[in-house]
């Protein structure tokens, strides 16, 4: 790999130059301890473009000292106040939208065009949670036994730590930031360490905003149990909350476990989409397209299984292999891509053995199913059909461009084959039939369900999933309950 920004056009490299590389600890940016720094690559090129701070355990905790302070500081502002703050981030996410955009385009590999709509989804978690900041539930009511009142508040859970992904650098930590700012809790966030660039601009706008210097730490690593270990057995911290694999989300429960942390994990997917055959065709196979494509399919919530009625089988088949063939593929910088690089090669390499095992066990190409080009980690947009029972990828998720189709010829049949899975974190259907509709998505074991459309994340809504896909909502009013604590207080009349 070659160290060198020369590649990069001048507006590249001048947002990178914008971008510091330090850890943000309690306001301040600093080296790591150790002095260690690790690289960020574009994954369109293979090319490092910049270093940041490589944090270590005593990072970490430094991190927390500055939180507890931060509760302290946040505990001084009202919720206006915090409010404010969080509406302030929001219109300053959308005033960096481009360059927001290009830091993600540059360190993930999507296209400029899916950058530029985390931005603005990112952004409307901040917006969403001013609202709720100034609106804690109370309660007063007189005692059962009639001899006093009894009062129900909300206080800040504490200091927090968030352990976000690669594939939304922008987004998933702002879903856990908005709501832990507006109820009062500091927060230590670990970025993913192939596209931290992102979340460091975050802070600096968050600062910005007026956000309490110590209320704030973000800390680039290496190793994510570096950072977590230490956090994890301090009893100071009182809540963890993780989006990533389902494997890596079961130990830092476990790890939880010995102080009783406050626990929040969006964990895999292996989201089913059912077609039947009353469905609208066109919006069908956009539903589709859009389930499956969002974010290059690295995405838990991307249509991992396509199930189709057999009566529309065929023309759903051919439209949807014609929209996947028809796609650009390229560096996100580029005009009119519609396809950018994977994150990295071990996602391509993955990715690969998933489609190569499908077809030796008597699965179909219909379009793509092998890497493109010499440089960069790109693979095809990819349709297989008569994908068998055994295949891995319906079992394990994909997280990349490739739609496996299966056939289907009853209700009962689809719903039992889309709850076939250890996963349930969102599903899809397409029908025209309204009760048809409801009564699938009843049935269907999952926590969040689209009914003909292929994207529902919503900075309003509930977000997340049931089973081996995790516990607690992030976005909509439940949102922000991951972060507050119930308290009542008895007195007499």
């Amino acid at each position: 790999m070659t160290t060198t920004t020369a590649s990069l056009s001048s507006r590249e490299q001048e947002v990178l130059a914008g971008v510091k590389t330090d850890l943000l600890i309690g306001g301040e940016w600093r080296a790591a301890s150790g002095g260690g720094t690790l690289p960020v690559e574009d994954p369109a090129t293979g090319i490092e473009i910049a270093r940041v701070a490589d944090a270590t355990s005593d990072d970490a905790l430094a991190a927390l000292d500055a939180a507890v302070r931060g509760q302290a500081a946040l505990a001084e502002l009202s919720p206006r106040q915090r409010s404010e703050i969080l509406q302030k981030t929001s219109e300053l996410i959308t005033a960096h939208t481009d360059e927001l955009a290009m830091l993600m385009t540059l360190e993930l590999g999507k296209p400029l065009a899916e950058s530029k709509g985390e931005v603005a989804y990112g952004a409307s978690f901040f917006w969403w949670f001013a609202g709720e900041a100034v609106r804690f539930k109370g309660e007063s009511r007189q005692s059962a036994d009639g001899s006093g009142r009894t009062l129900v508040s909300r206080q800040p859970v504490g200091p927090s730590l968030f352990i976000t992904p690669w594939n939304f650098p922008l987004a998933m930590g702002a879903r856990k930031l908005a709501p832990a700012i507006a109820a009062g809790c500091p927060s230590i966030v670990k970025p993913a360490k192939l596209t931290p660039l992102t979340m460091l601009k975050l802070g600096e706008l968050l600062l910005e905003a007026g956000l309490p210097p110590e209320a704030i730490s973000i800390l680039t690593a290496t190793s994510a149990s570096a950072i977590s270990s230490p956090l994890l057995a301090d009893r100071r911290l009182r809540k963890l909350s993780f989006t990533g694999s389902t494997e890596v989300g079961q130990k830092l429960v476990a790890a939880a476990a010995d102080t009783l942390l406050r626990v929040s994990m969006e964990l895999g997917g292996n989201a089913p989409l059912l077609v039947f055959d009353d469905a609208d065709l066109d919006v069908a196979v956009e539903g589709a397209f859009q389930a499956k494509m969002r974010n290059g399919g690295e995405a838990c919530t991307s249509a991992n299984r396509i199930l189709v009625q057999s009566g529309i089988a065929p023309a759903f088949i051919e439209k949807f292999t014609a929209r996947m063939a028809a796609i650009k593929v390229g560096r996100g910088t580029e005009e009119g891509v519609g396809l950018g690089s994977m994150v990295d090669q071990d996602q391509v390499d993955k990715i690969g053995e998933l489609v190569d095992d499908a077809v030796a066990k008597g699965a179909k190409v219909a379009t793509g199913g092998e890497r493109v080009g010499e440089t960069g980690y790109f693979y095809a947009p990819t349709v297989l059909t008569d994908v068998p029972d055994d295949a891995r990828l319906l079992k394990e998720e994909i997280f990349g461009p490739v739609a496996p189709i299966r056939i289907f010829e009853t209700e009962e049949q689809a719903v039992a084959e889309a709850n076939d899975t250890e996963y349930g974190l969102i599903s899809y259907l397409f029908t025209t039939d309204l009760a048809r509709g409801h009564r699938v998505a009843a049935n269907l074991d999952s926590g969040m369900v689209g009914l003909n459309r292929g994207v529902i994340s919503s900075s309003d809504a509930p977000f997340g999933g049931v089973k081996h896909s995790g516990y607690g909502r992030e976005g909509g009013a439940e949102g922000i309950e991951e972060y507050l604590e119930t308290k009542y207080l008895s007195m007499p009349f």
